[in-house]
């Protein structure tokens, strides 16, 4: 599917991974792309920078930078307790419009049809209301491992988006970290929206690709992975 500010679609067709599970390739263009690298790099410089969260008191090899609520192994909260206790900055209007975008494009790819869709979950499109985005910094040798986003109490989709160097992205069943599974490679300008039957489906990326970051995307090496969550958790707000 073309985007909208795209005159050359690429091509690698939308496809339905799962039930819910819907990958976007070249959904974003290099000029996007551009921009929201540079607005990663404003984000990583502001009030809490980018850092490894730790779980079982072992640093995540991926650095991390949050935008309306922190995030920490597993708890979300409005300042930055395990790193300077700043407030997070504020999730922005624009960044809750993408995120709507491409929940009803996944739901176009799944015949939910457009802004009244279903989109990967109970959720229709024009209520979908990401308040949360966790920036993920990758280098050439960060991983992450394979894991469910099960800390928010809303089970709306998860909207990933993909800006640097392709990844090989691993997702798997709701049930176990283990087959089934599949892989497949990410690359610049690519999103991924799960919710749904696979909306606690197991994932990670398990390697990084080097040198595969397309000029004009505003990265020259790594790769920046944000992702865009309705918590369910404004009533603490």
């Amino acid at each position: 599917m073309a985007t909208l500010f795209d005159d050359h679609p690429d091509p690698r067709p939308d496809a339905v991974i799962a039930p819910g599970a819907v990958w976007l390739p070249g959904f974003l263009d290099l000029r996007q792309q551009a921009w929201l690298a540079d607005r990663f790099r404003e984000w990583a410089a502001g009030p809490v920078p980018a850092r490894a969260a730790e779980i079982h008191g072992k640093p995540m090899s991926v650095r991390t930078v949050c935008l309306g609520w922190h995030w920490r192994p597993y708890e979300y909260t409005r300042t930055a307790i395990d790193v300077n206790g700043n407030p997070v900055l504020p999730f922005p209007d624009w960044l809750a419009r993408l995120g709507r975008s491409a929940v009803a494009a996944a739901a176009a790819v799944e015949g939910g049809g457009g802004g009244g869709g279903r989109a990967s979950s109970s959720t229709p499109v024009r209520e979908y209301a990401p308040d949360a985005a966790l920036a993920n910094w990758y280098d050439a040798d960060a991983r992450m491992g394979m894991h469910q986003d099960r800390d928010e109490v809303s089970r709306a989709p998860v909207v990933s988006l993909s800006i640097g160097d392709s990844c090989t992205f691993r997702f798997g069943n709701a049930d176990t970290r283990n087959r089934p599974y599949r892989d497949l490679v990410l690359e610049s300008g690519d999103v991924f929206v799960f919710g749904g039957p696979s909306r606690l489906a197991y994932h990670g990326v398990t390697a990084i690709h080097p040198g595969t970051a397309p000029a004009g995307c505003g990265l020259a090496a790594g790769r920046i992975n944000i992702t865009l969550r309705e918590t369910g958790l404004g009533q603490l707000a």
